[in-house]
């Protein structure tokens, strides 16, 4: 399956891109998963192992944070064209909806001054407290607050953590069983970024935010093994059910296929981003320390990545465009298989 990615993938882990990688291609009934390279490069050289928990940031949001919304819309608990502050009555703008948070388009100030310095309250208050600019709904800018914030309001209808609501809603259901906020094996778990201050992060959250907030964050925090994200990504390729467990309505996961930012040529969907594929669009959403999803439910295809590319050095800028190289030579690989 798909020659020309794995090609790439190889040409990647040679390059230094990443110290080693998990990746599976889902095509109808057939799955194929790789692990390639190493774990960790510090305090010494480690194999990766089928198996290992990957510090997945921010595809959370999608997995975690913006599964449960979408659940509590379809039992009529929320709106998404609510105001933030109906949820939120901290939250400085009766202008900003929840469909604004999950689709990036709110257009929040995110800087806190000495975050990092905060306790869980604090953040957790300053972050609630952010205003939006003066292009709400006019522009897509990606960026964690929205999630966060989402994650709060989660919590205010339930009454429970998001991680409590992960648990029950989501993890349970699928039978996600190693999916986790808090590992307790730190060998199992590749390491991420070899930080200044914290040193080799292993089995605790690369996000700040995260780190910070814990259980409580909707943005950052989980780890997974690949074949749990296996099932949650083929429960959205089946439209919302996987071996008899029901997570989302067929019509949910149908709207999910659509534009809801309304912003031209920056199409976003509930949490998702899109990729415009022939007359339909495709979810895809990455994680900061070298992760993505792209399932495209239509055509039951999909490339998961898990690697820990910020290990050592997070090199961003360059990640970002071998990666969308290798999403690009996929997308090709696969638009010319449907082809034949």
């Amino acid at each position: 399956m798909y020659p020309e990615t794995k090609k790439k993938i190889s040409e990647m882990l040679e390059g230094n891109v990443f110290p080693g990688a998990t990746y599976t291609f889902i095509d109808a009934d057939e799955t194929e998963t790789r692990v390639v390279g190493s774990a960790a490069i510090l305090p010494e050289r480690e194999e990766l192992r089928e198996g290992m928990l990957y510090d997945v940031a921010s595809l959370t949001k999608v997995i975690v944070t913006t599964t449960l919304l979408l659940q509590l819309r379809e039992e009529g608990v929320i709106d998404f064209e609510d105001p933030v502050q109906a949820y939120l009555p901290e939250f400085p703008s009766a202008a900003v909806t929840i469909r604004h948070l999950l689709t990036h388009t709110s257009d929040l100030k995110g800087y806190i001054k000495n975050r990092d310095a905060l306790s869980a309250d604090e953040l957790t208050a300053a972050l609630i407290a952010l205003a939006p600019g003066e292009n709400l709904g006019k522009k897509v800018v990606y960026t964690d607050t929205g999630l966060l914030l989402a994650g709060f309001i989660i919590e205010k209808l339930t009454g429970k953590s998001v991680e409590g609501n992960f648990e029950e809603r989501i993890k349970r259901p699928l039978a996600m069983t190693e999916s986790t906020f808090h590992p307790t094996d730190p060998t199992r778990c590749v390491p991420t970024q070899n930080h200044p201050i914290r040193g080799v992060i292993r089995g605790v959250v690369h996000d700040p935010k995260a780190l910070t907030l814990g259980g409580h964050c909707g943005s950052a925090g989980l780890f997974a093994p690949m074949k749990d994200l296996i099932r949650f990504s083929q429960m959205l390729l089946h439209f919302g059910e996987w071996e008899g467990q029901r997570i989302l309505r067929k019509e949910t996961v149908h709207a999910l296929l659509q534009d809801w930012g309304n912003v031209p040529s920056q199409p976003r969907s509930f949490g998702w981003n899109l990729i415009q594929e022939e007359d339909d669009f495709v979810l895809w959403h990455t994680g900061y320390t070298g992760t993505f999803l792209i399932l495209d439910p239509n055509r039951q295809k999909a490339f998961l990545l898990l690697s820990n590319r910020v290990h050592l050095e997070d090199r961003r800028p360059e990640w970002v465009a071998v990666r969308d190289e290798l999403i690009a030579i996929y997308l090709k690989e696969a638009s010319a298989q449907k082809a034949e």
